[in-house]
C-alpha cells in the first residue's frame, strides 16, 4: 500500500493559550485519541517549566476537537488525567506517553511512567489506570507498572499503544537496548516490541524486535501504531539516528510497515507518504505519528521540530493504494 497524505497544519499548541496552566507550559507530545459522539479527544503529555537543576517533569493532559472541525478546539483538560507517582515509584517523575482503549463503559490508559536515575538521565516502565468519567481522569490500578524491565529488556519500556484485534489486546512498545556515550552525554537507543494480553494487565510478550534497522544499526524507533486496513495492518512508527537527532540532521522522521499476522513485519519507509516541510513548525522533523479514523476519514497525528514542543498537528489521508 502507498499513502499520501495532506498536512491540516499545527492544530494544538500549549502556548496559545491565553490562560495555560504551569503544568502545561509547552510541549502536547505524543497524541493518541478517543471519538466520543461529539467530538475527537486527544491525550498528550506536557511540560512544567524546568526545575532549578534544569530537569524537567511531564503530565498528560487531552484537548477535545470538534468532531465535525477537527481544526476547532472544543475543550482543553484544566488538570493532568493522572497525579505523579509517590517518592521512590516508576512514575515518580512523569507521564509520557499515554495510549487509551474502551472497555464497556471504561477507560483503560497505558502510559509510560518516569524515574530519574544517577548513571542515566531516566528510565521507563509502563502502568496502567482506568477511567470511568468517560476519560476525563484516570485512577491507576497500582503504584506499580504492568510492564517493565526483563532480560532482554532491561530499560525503557515506552511508548505504549494500546489496541484490540481478533478479541485480544495488542500492546506495541518500544524497549531499550543500550545508551550510547555521544558528546559525554548518554543518548537511548530503542526497538520497537509487541505484547498480548487477555485481561489488560497480565502480558505475553513476543520477545523479538518488530522493525529493522534502516538508516545504522543504532537507529532509535518509537511509537508504533499499527491500523487494520482489509486483511492487512498497517505500522507507522518514527526513528531517527543515535546521535545529533534533536534537529533537521539525524532528526526523526516517519516510517512504515506492514504483517498479515503482527508478527512478521515488512518496512518500506518510502510509503509513509509524509516528510518533513519546508518550513515552519514540522521542517526539521516528524515523529510520533497516530492514525485514527472519524467518519469514513483516515488522519494522522503527529509531532514536528522539537519533538513536539510547538505542540501536534494533524495531516488527512489523501489516497492510498498498492504500490508500484
Amino acid at each position: 500500500m502507498e499513502f499520501l497524505w495532506s498536512k491540516i497544519g499545527l492544530i494544538f499548541s500549549p502556548r496559545r493559550l491565553t490562560d495555560r496552566p504551569l503544568w502545561m507550559n509547552a510541549f502536547a507530545q505524543a497524541p493518541s485519541t478517543i471519538i466520543h459522539d461529539e467530538f475527537v479527544r486527544v491525550y498528550f503529555s506536557c511540560r512544567p517549566p524546568p526545575e532549578p537543576n534544569g530537569q524537567f517533569s511531564s503530565y498528560s493532559a487531552f484537548v477535545d476537537l470538534d468532531r465535525r472541525d477537527l481544526t476547532r478546539i472544543v475543550r482543553v483538560a484544566d488538570q493532568p488525567i493522572l497525579p505523579l507517582g509517590e517518592r521512590g515509584t516508576f512514575d515518580e517523575f512523569g507521564t509520557y506517553p499515554v495510549s487509551v482503549i474502551r472497555d464497556g463503559s471504561a477507560m483503560f490508559a497505558y502510559y509510560g511512567g518516569w524515574t530519574r536515575c544517577a548513571s542515566v538521565p531516566f528510565d521507563v516502565a509502563i502502568g496502567c489506570a482506568r477511567s470511568d468519567d468517560g476519560g476525563r481522569t484516570f485512577r491507576k490500578l497500582g503504584p506499580g507498572p504492568v510492564l517493565s524491565a526483563a532480560p532482554d529488556e532491561p530499560f525503557i519500556l515506552s511508548g505504549p499503544k494500546i489496541r484490540r484485534f481478533n478479541d485480544q489486546l495488542h500492546l506495541f512498545y518500544i524497549a531499550g537496548r543500550q545508551w550510547k556515550i555521544h558528546d559525554e552525554r548518554p543518548e537511548p537507543i530503542y526497538k520497537i516490541r509487541s505484547a498480548i494480553s487477555c485481561n489488560g494487565v497480565d502480558w505475553e510478550r513476543l520477545g523479538r524486535d518488530l522493525i529493522p534497522s534502516r538508516i545504522e544499526p543504532d537507529e532509535a524507533q518509537a511509537s508504533p501504531d499499527v491500523i487494520r486496513i482489509g486483511d492487512k495492518y498497517h505500522m507507522f512508527f518514527c526513528y531517527r539516528r543515535s546521535a545529533n537527532y534533536r534537529g533537521s540532521e539525524g532528526g526523526y522522521r516517519i516510517g512504515y510497515a506492514s504483517s498479515t499476522d503482527l508478527i512478521h513485519w515488512k518496512r518500506n519507509d518510502d510509503l509513509a507518504g509524509i516528510a518533513p516541510s519546508d518550513t515552519g513548525w514540522d521542517e526539521q522533523m516528524v515523529s510520533y505519528p497516530h492514525v485514527f479514523e472519524v467518519d469514513g476519514q483516515i488522519y494522522m497525528a503527529y509531532l514536528g521540530n522539537d519533538v513536539g514542543r510547538e505542540g501536534f498537528g494533524l495531516a488527512k489521508l489523501e489516497r492510498y493504494g498498492l504500490s508500484k
